[in-house]
């Protein structure tokens, strides 16, 4: 059964409008943002429409979309959707403009939007060819495989009735126009479509194969006197490679034109859209772009509290003495996801600002992160001499304590303004993008997880910026750990858990039984009920009630000065397996999908506590914000809790518009 507090039952009472009843909980919380996280691979599909992938653009993601905004989210938080490579489907390493066609949506190719282009027998051929078990563990690779056999047939008949002399219609007309709008980055993404292609595979360190294909690895990065050669090779390619070219346009053209569907849905439905500037390059980005990378040096993450061996990511960056190119490269990357997105999540902030480096050319790359080194924090490292031209900061403004770490917070102690300037250039480009665009520094929530050096500080709070706050992570028996929602600040974002972390039902064993239970059932009761004499009472049922402790955890989120609450979807649903592994290459990393009959078994989860009862978290956090008021919320209580057991009985109405 679903968990209650003492006291919080009510009658039923069929009057009032309990649509609006989240929005009004959260306003009165003080929570602008309630965020949905999930990424495009792991949206559910119907069983005749699904090649093993999630689709954004498919009718099963509108029905999951229309559910998260009844339940109460404002906001979805997608992960990067970039085009990822087969060898690593990762999407914190997919491609910075080209979008994922993977999670294309092959249905609506079959319908009358798109013309009926897709024979519904195709569809139906590849969804029956799917791999077992793909509706719950996506497969990259075989759904790419089926969506370029659709996306082949789509062309193939619209080209057939355009050589009848059918008129060329609006699809036609559309394409044309993207095609001039998005030239300047669609180029190199064809030209190494067509490389890859006469090549026979992806790895451009090894296209140059003999005297035609020696400029093949730098056709946008020429060397002295190779831009005629460089730019003929191009147009080579292209022609040779024509079919596949049209049809990687003609891909993109509708992983584009589907996002542009789910914005109109976003904006009708009342669901702002986040996207996610990845701190990784695709391999097929650092071929387009090496002219812009720092040589030498990879980036990658220090030792942690959260990850105390560090994590060698292997990701390439922008080198520093690129200057107005490179960012400009990046106020390119940040037009096109502000056209695109509401807001943009920034993937670790770190990067951007004081990356941590290590040698590219370590025989052991876990023992060169560990030993590695702040990219502008470096002036004089004996290791590391070739960082000292990067410096920002001079030798006297680090810490004097020899035993301070080269990753510690407070490695480097003060900045002069000129300094911060510097430091904040990227940032400076990307705050900056987004005001153009109409948007706000809130809209762009900063991935700061266990670490907040001193220059990422200063930088944050040059622009208003929030971190993020994962309570899970947080020491009970310490109230001064960084983690506990009351510790953070207004722009911050806090969860429960994220796509990085456990989720919370798995949490809930070791929560009951570890040495810290009786601490943090203490520290719940005492932010859940401010009635001294209820609070022992409540720690007992939370020790004792794991679906009561569960919700608890998220009703604690609304309860800080934060206003951005985000909960990634596995803890939504229920789930118990952990979405990614940190820092390991495995196929059940990023492949979790919502349950394909999640509309059946996520009322059930609710009705018997094990799926999250997000209505009934907001009304604990209101009786907890102010007893006093009790009475006075009681209306909206009630609606909450009619809310509640509407969601439980799989009966609630579509989200609404703004």
């Amino acid at each position: 059964m679903r968990a209650r507090v003492p006291g919080t039952a009510s009658p039923a009472d069929p009057s009032g409008d309990d649509a609006g009843c989240v929005e009004e909980a959260l306003r009165i919380l003080g929570v602008r943002n309630l965020i949905l996280g999930v990424h495009d691979a792991s949206l559910p599909a119907e069983p005749d429409e699904d090649v093993g992938y999630g689709a954004p653009g498919a009718p099963s993601s509108e029905r999951f979309f229309r559910f998260a905004r009844a339940v109460g989210f404002n906001g979805l938080q997608l992960g990067p959707q970039g085009l990822a490579s087969g060898e690593a489907p990762s999407p914190y390493e997919s491609a910075l403009f080209a979008r994922s066609e993977a999670a294309i949506a092959l249905g609506p190719l079959a319908g009358e939007a798109w013309q009926g282009l897709l024979r519904r027998e195709t569809l139906a051929a590849l969804a029956a060819a799917r791999p077992a078990g793909s509706e719950t563990r996506a497969c990259h690779d075989s759904a790419l495989r089926a969506v370029h056999r659709a996306l082949d047939e789509a062309w193939r008949a619209l080209e057939a009735r355009h050589a009848r002399g059918d008129a060329r219609g609006p699809l036609l007309d559309a394409l044309a126009l993207f095609e001039r709008e998005q030239a300047w980055w669609l180029e190199r993404h064809l030209v190494f479509e067509a490389a890859r292609t006469q090549h026979g595979h992806e790895d451009w360190r090894r296209w140059a194969d003999g005297a035609e294909a020696a400029l093949d690895p730098r056709l946008f990065a020429p060397g002295p006197g190779e831009e005629t050669a460089c730019r003929a090779r191009r147009a080579a390619l292209l022609a040779r490679q024509a079919a596949r070219v049209t049809l990687a346009r003609f891909a993109q053209f509708v992983a584009h034109e589907q996002h542009r569907a789910l914005q109109r849905l976003g904006g009708e439905i009342g669901l702002r859209l986040f996207g996610d500037l990845q701190i990784g390059l695709a391999h097929r980005d650092v071929w387009s772009w090496q002219a812009l990378l720092l040589e030498g040096y990879r980036l990658g993450a220090p030792p942690s509290r959260t990850n105390p061996e560090g994590q060698a990511w292997g990701y390439r960056l922008l080198d520093p003495a690129g200057g107005e190119a490179a960012l400009a490269l990046l106020a390119a990357r940040m037009d096109k996801l502000f056209s695109e997105f509401d807001g943009v999540r920034i993937d670790h902030p770190h990067g951007w600002v004081c990356p941590w480096v290590y040698r590219a050319d370590a025989a052991d790359p876990l023992q060169a992160v560990q030993h590695g080194a702040r990219l502008f924090a470096s002036p004089d490292l004996p290791d590391h001499p070739a960082l000292a031209r990067y410096a920002i900061v001079r030798r006297e403004q680090l810490n004097p304590d020899p035993r301070t770490p080269r990753h510690a917070d407070d490695w480097v102690v003060s900045l002069e303004p000129e300094q911060l300037e510097r430091y904040a250039r990227s940032f400076d480009v990307i705050v900056a993008a987004a005001r153009r665009h109409g948007r706000e520094p809130a809209d762009l929530p900063c991935e700061v997880l266990s670490t907040c050096p001193h220059p990422l500080r200063r930088v944050l709070e040059r622009h208003g910026l929030g971190r993020f706050r994962v309570t899970q992570k947080a020491d009970p028996t310490d109230d001064a750990d960084s983690y506990h929602p009351e510790n953070a600040t207004a722009p911050d974002w806090v969860m429960v858990g994220n796509h990085d972390t456990p989720t919370l039902w798995s949490l809930l064993p070791r929560w009951a039984s570890d040495a810290a239970a009786p601490a943090r059932a203490a520290r719940l009761a005492q932010r859940l009920e401010p009635r001294p004499g209820r609070r022992e009472a409540l720690a007992a049922r939370l020790r004792r009630e794991p679906a009561l402790l569960a919700h608890a955890a998220v009703a604690e989120l609304f309860l800080g000065p934060a206003r951005n609450v985000m909960i990634f979807f596995t803890d939504l649903v229920g789930s118990s397996e952990p979405y990614n592994r940190p820092g390991i290459r495995s196929i059940e990393n990023w492949t979790q999908r919502v349950p394909p009959d999640w509309e059946r078994v996520l009322p059930e989860r609710l009705a018997s506590g094990r799926a999250l009862d997000l209505p009934h978290c907001l009304g604990l956090a209101l009786r907890a914000r102010d007893p006093d008021s009790e009475r006075a919320l009681a209306p909206l209580l009630r609606r909450l809790e009619r809310r509640s057991d509407a969601l439980a009985a799989g009966r609630c109405e579509p989200g609404r518009g703004r």
